[in-house]
């Protein structure tokens, strides 16, 4: 399993060609108490920096860009009821949506964990 981030603040967990994507951990430090997530579609076709999702906090609403290209597979329906779970979760059982790459060399071009942690700092 390759974990990888964007400058953006999204990560994806590739395992074969199912990616898994989510807000990091320090996105959801900075939007704060998330009140409402906007899934994209199954089925949807992203292409790498598509607009897929949106957050919104009590501070603001943020898209949620696709690290790579893809189809989505499957969405994360517990954040419809409980989008929190981003807040509690981010990494973990928040994860927002599954993407079947369409090119897994795009998984290259993303940041791994330390020039990720570069960034935040």
């Amino acid at each position: 399993m390759t974990t990888k981030f964007t400058p953006d603040h999204e990560y994806i967990r590739v395992e074969g060609d199912i990616g898994t994507v989510g807000i990091t951990n320090y996105a959801q430090e900075q939007l704060g108490d998330i009140v409402f997530v906007e899934l994209p579609a199954i089925g949807k076709v992203l292409k790498k920096g598509d607009e897929a999702a949106v957050v919104e906090s009590v501070k603001a609403a943020s898209e949620i860009y696709a690290p790579v290209s893809g189809e989505v597979v499957e969405v994360n329906v517990v954040l419809t009821n409980s989008p929190g779970t981003l807040n509690t979760a981010s990494e973990g059982e928040g994860w927002m949506f599954k993407i079947r790459l369409a090119n897994s060399a795009e998984i290259e071009t993303l940041l791994d964990a330390d020039g990720y942690a570069d960034l935040t700092l």
